[in-house]
């Protein structure tokens, strides 16, 4: 799944989003159907893995439209929505699977849907963003007079003078920019390694987390057990997409994600540290402390985490794809999912030396969340902010401060317009040289704006 991820990455910078979304739909309907005849375990098993292929490439077109296609206050709630319906149908698939008994129909079931998608061609246009940010005019001025035709529009009627400016790009060719130009910036590269991190941590600890809760249960049959374990993880994924709506809309996106990052820190560490002490004193006849406190104390500290570690992995996704200029998002995209899938492989892993190492791996992880915590105050935040287009626009995505600054205190980190206004500077430097002292409104980088309320009284 994530070299999958990295494939479609590419494809859908090069080609677009429509393109590799329809060749994946089919090829997903072409080997998702051919699972359910498969004759022996090695043919299921590299369908399978081609089927996964696919789906990558659904998972990512997608999730790239969406944002694409939202204005910046509707785009966290669009998000949150998919995930709700993927929830959704995970709640659903056990009772599917006993409704269908056979695994083979359960499989043509499940791929069924796709057909449907395959409207997506006329429904769903190409990225007008994309167009645009890759310089394919005429491409967006026809999807534009589509889009005028389809509202009943005048053409005449382009009162901000759009389409004449359109015109006079006509003749440029297209710019499309490969996702390995991101080395070179400085500001961009640093922001999707962060969340890189994040990802890779949340969606690795989240097993640790899983393996703990489960190996703490009672026995009970291995169906009601599978049905229990299943259920249980569903709802803490619901409840924490709950949760993420409240947090996200107070905190913001790098406050959510810190917050949640610095509960996954926590639950981690009470497992590690506080059970192990408990475990000691509950050797002692006279501590009052059983093994059945040390139980329920593991169930509280692996749910609190696991809650915490899927908001942590799909806000770490989400903040991706909005501050990842529109001509590489499919590329950081694809960076971020693949390093959730290889946080996600560390499981079988684990489960292949029968559970040898389980506390070092557990280990590592919480000591990537504390680094993790410390490399989110280095992120920008993008609430209510426009996508950057391209990649000089996705450096001036810098860094503020997580709280306001009050008013009339002199902020730490300048704004765009006010570090670009060089205007005031040679002249306060002649005043200064001719000993009338510097003007009023004269700061350390030129001039300062009028237009902001900022600055010393």
């Amino acid at each position: 799944m994530a070299s999958a991820q990295a494939s479609s990455k590419t494809w859908s910078a090069r080609v677009g989003r429509r393109p590799v979304l329809l060749c994946s739909i089919i090829f997903i309907l072409i080997f998702g159907l051919t699972v359910a005849l498969s004759v022996n375990v090695t043919m299921f098993s590299t369908l399978r893995f081609f089927e996964g292929f696919c789906l990558a490439g659904v998972i990512l077109t997608l999730y790239a439209l969406r944002i694409e296609l939202c204005p910046p206050g509707k785009r966290f709630m669009i998000t949150m929505v998919a995930s709700f319906v993927a929830i959704a149908g995970q709640f659903l698939m056990p009772g599917l699977a006993a409704l269908c008994r056979d695994w083979q129909v359960l499989q043509a079931l499940i791929i069924c849907p796709f057909l449907l998608m395959l409207l997506y061609w006329s429904v769903f246009p190409e990225s007008l963003r994309w167009l645009m940010a890759t310089q394919q005019f005429e491409s967006a001025k026809k999807l534009i007079l589509h889009f005028t035709q389809k509202n009943c529009m005048n053409p005449q009627s382009d009162i901000k003078g759009v389409m004449p400016e359109l015109e006079k790009e006509l003749s440029r060719r297209p710019k499309k920019v490969c996702i390995v130009k991101v080395v070179g910036t400085r500001n961009l590269w640093k922001n999707i390694v962060v969340l890189c991190v994040n990802s890779l941590t949340g969606y690795g600890i989240h097993h640790c987390f899983a393996r703990s809760m489960m190996g703490h249960e009672v026995k009970v049959p291995p169906l009601e057990n599978f049905y229990a374990d299943y259920y249980t993880m569903a709802s803490i994924a619901l409840a924490s997409c709950l949760a993420m709506c409240v947090v996200v809309r107070f905190l913001g996106r790098r406050g959510g994600l810190l917050f949640f990052m610095i509960l996954t820190a926590l639950a981690s560490l009470l497992q590690l540290g506080l059970l192990n002490l408990i475990g000691k004193y509950s050797q002692h006849p006279d501590s009052g402390m059983s093994d059945s406190v040390k139980d329920k104390f593991s169930i509280t500290f692996s749910i609190v985490g696991m809650f915490a570690s899927h908001a942590v992995g799909s806000l770490s996704v989400f903040f991706c794809a909005e501050i990842t200029p529109t001509v590489i998002r499919c590329g950081g995209l694809g960076l971020v999912l693949a390093s959730a899938g290889f946080g996600m492989l560390t499981a079988p892993i684990i489960e292949l030396h029968n559970q040898k190492g389980y506390f070092l791996h557990h280990i590592i992880f919480a000591c990537c969340t504390l680094i993790c915590i410390i490399c989110i105050l280095l992120l920008p935040e993008s609430r209510n902010q426009n996508l950057p287009e391209n990649i000089s626009n996705g450096e001036h995505y810098t860094r503020q401060p997580l709280l306001p600054h009050k008013k009339g205190e002199q902020p730490l980190l300048l704004t765009n317009a006010e570090l670009k206004d060089y205007s005031g500077l040679h002249e306060a430097a002649a005043t200064s040289a001719a000993g009338d002292g510097l003007p009023d409104n004269a700061t350390a980088n030129g001039m300062k704006s009028c237009s902001s309320g900022h600055g010393l009284p």
